[in-house]
């Protein structure tokens, strides 16, 4: 493991269901489940080491249904029913 489960209180796989669209009606894209993630499911007060600056942290490689984000379009990716989203820390040996 990579570390960030420290964060969700030692669990390393998160079943979530968030709403299709976000409080302005946009449709809920991986921005949005960092934020939900952050102020619903991280009971670790330490933020700073998952996001920075309302972004990813450097050096979290993400996953969407096994691929690179980078390729899905990163944060702006919008969520489908289903979809596995894979956080990993690749600092101290990933």
């Amino acid at each position: 493991s990579g570390g960030l489960e420290m964060l969700f209180s030692n669990q390393r796989h998160l079943s979530l269901s968030v709403p299709a669209a976000d409080s302005e009606g946009k449709s809920s894209n991986i921005g949005f489940l960092v934020n939900h993630l952050c102020k619903t499911e991280m009971k670790d007060p330490r933020s700073e080491l998952f996001v920075l600056d309302n972004h990813i942290r450097p050096g979290i490689l993400v996953l969407i249904n096994d691929a690179d984000w980078e390729l899905e379009g990163e944060e702006a990716y919008e969520l489908q029913p289903g979809d596995n989203i894979l956080f990993v820390s690749t600092l101290h040996g990933g």
